[in-house]
């Protein structure tokens, strides 16, 4: 695992540098979608689709927050019309107080795409202290590893979410 997880780091490093370095696979070429398909010439390539939205680093390429907060892309907030969407500014802080900084977990880019239904009850209980974190788990892809990683940014990206040193937590639960 842990042989995986450094591959996977040094695989961000080489990552493109700008928008216009930025490449994906034709669809043809994916290993996913069969070249034999007629229907597979009906769908939009990603290089199409993907080089007009904002740049990141690492994953597929794309910024989704920023795509999500220009306006470059606006989801459906719901399929049923009765769910009620409710977007969160608060942020929570996941601390552990070991060599690497706490977690900081953002509401606000999660809930703009997603019910709160979607994690709650099933992926975390919705009470402080009630959820054991586990890099193991999210690894394995469970817990945050249900998205990240799969359709998220990928979990090589360790200080976006490890952001917050344990000094200036410290500080913060002195006051």
């Amino acid at each position: 695992m842990r042989l995986l997880l450094a591959l996977a780091i040094v695989a961000t490093l080489v990552a493109p540098a700008a928008a216009d370095d930025r490449k994906w696979l034709p669809l043809a070429k994916d290993g996913i979608h069969d070249p034999a398909n007629p229907a597979l010439r009906l769908k939009q390539e990603p290089a199409e689709a993907l080089s007009k939205l904002p740049p990141d680093t690492a994953g597929n390429l794309v910024n989704w927050v920023r795509a999500l907060e220009s306006g470059a892309i606006a989801p459906r907030t719901n399929i049923l019309p009765e769910t009620n969407v409710r977007v969160r500014d608060d942020e929570i802080i996941v601390s552990k107080f070991g060599s690497m900084p706490a977690v900081v977990f953002p509401h606000r880019p999660h809930t703009l795409w997603l019910d709160c239904s979607n994690c709650h009850e099933k992926l975390f209980v919705s009470k402080a202290g009630a959820n054991r974190f586990s890099m193991q788990k999210i690894l394995d892809g469970e817990q945050c590893g249900v998205c990240h990683g799969a359709v998220a940014f990928p979990l090589t990206e360790c200080n976006r979410c490890h952001s917050l040193p344990n000094e200036v937590l410290l500080r913060r639960m002195r006051k």
